[in-house]
C-alpha cells in the first residue's frame, strides 16, 4: 500500500500493479480494495496496464475530510494521477462510474470507460423518492447504519425486500455497515439522473473518447440509462456484455477495457 495526499488535506491510500500506461479504477457505492470486483480486474488488467487501485474517501484506508463534496472526490483523483504521472486511463463502475465521468471533464485522461452507472431515465423502473436523500441522511445521523444501507439496497438499487433481508444475515452485512456513513457520497454522484428523466443533450465537457458498458442480463432500466449515455457523449461507444449483470465478472470485462484503451 502506498498513499497520497489530496488538495485538502485528506490521506489517500493506493495500490499498484503491473506496467504499461496508468490506469485508474474507480469503485462504486461501499467498496473499496480487498472488498470490491475491481480488485479482480486490476490482477487481470496488470500484464498491460500499470493498474492503481485506491480506497475513496471514507472507506479502508482512506482518511475523510469534511464537509464532502463531489468535487473533492475529484481532488483525490488527481492526487492519485499525480502519482501516475500526470495522466491516466480512467474506468469507472456502478456509482464509480459518474465520478470517472466527472473527473473526465477536468483531468488528464486520454479515454474514459464506464460499467452501468446507475440511471434511472425513463419508466422501467420506479424513480427514486424524493426525500430518499434527507431520510438516508437522518438514519447516520441516528447511527442506524443498518437502516441506511437497508434504504440504498432497495430505494437505491432497487432490490427487494426479500432479498436485503437475506442480505443481512450474510457475514458481509457488517462490512457494508462499516462504510454506511459514504452511502451519501455516491447519491450525490447518481441522484440528479434518477428522476426517470432523460439524461442532459449532451455533457459535452466530456469530450475524450468514452465507452459506455452494460451487462447483457442486467434489468432493462440500467441498461437503458448506459445506452442513453452513450447517446448524449460527445465521443462515445456503446457495448454490451453478453451473460453478463451488475455483478460483472473480470475474465469479460477486462479485454473489452484493452481492446478500449490500447486500439
Amino acid at each position: 500500500m502506498s498513499t497520497t495526499v489530496s488538495a485538502d488535506g485528506t490521506e489517500i491510500a493506493y495500490t499498484r500493479a503491473g506496467s504499461g500506461p496508468a490506469l485508474v479504477l474507480v469503485d462504486g457505492a461501499m467498496c473499496y480494495r480487498g472488498s470490491s470486483p475491481n480488485d479482480a480486474l486490476a490482477k487481470e488488467l496488470a500484464a498491460h496496464f500499470t493498474v492503481y487501485t485506491y480506497d475513496r474517501r471514507g472507506r479502508g484506508e482512506s482518511g475523510d475530510t469534511g464537509p464532502y463534496t463531489v468535487e473533492r472526490e475529484v481532488e483525490d483523483l488527481a492526487a492519485l494521477f499525480k502519482e501516475a504521472g500526470g495522466e491516466a486511463f480512467l474506468f469507472g463502475i456502478s456509482s464509480g462510474a459518474a465520478l470517472a465521468l466527472e473527473a473526465a471533464r477536468s483531468l488528464a485522461v486520454p479515454k474514459v470507460a464506464v460499467y452501468e452507472p446507475p440511471f434511472i431515465v425513463d419508466n422501467t423502473r420506479s424513480r427514486v423518492p424524493a426525500d430518499y436523500a434527507t431520510r438516508l441522511g437522518q438514519a447516520l445521523k441516528e447511527g442506524k447504519r443498518g437502516t441506511a444501507v437497508k434504504m440504498f439496497m432497495t430505494e437505491g438499487v432497487g432490490l427487494s425486500g426479500a432479498t436485503v433481508a437475506l442480505m443481512r444475515i450474510m457475514p458481509f452485512w457488517a462490512k457494508l455497515k462499516k462504510v454506511a456513513h459514504t452511502i451519501p457520497y455516491d447519491t450525490a454522484m447518481v441522484l440528479d439522473h434518477q428522476a426517470g428523466e432523460p439524461l442532459p443533450a449532451a455533457w459535452p465537457e466530456v469530450k475524450v473518447p468514452a465507452l459506455a458498458i452494460d451487462g447483457g442480463r442486467s434489468p432493462d432500466w440500467m441498461r437503458h440509462g448506459v445506452a442513453s449515455l452513450a447517446k448524449v457523449l460527445p465521443s462515445a461507444e456503446y457495448r454490451t456484455l453478453p451473460g453478463q449483470t451488475h455483478i460483472v465478472k473480470a475474465p469479460a470485462l477486462a479485454p473489452v477495457l484493452e481492446d478500449f484503451f490500447l486500439g
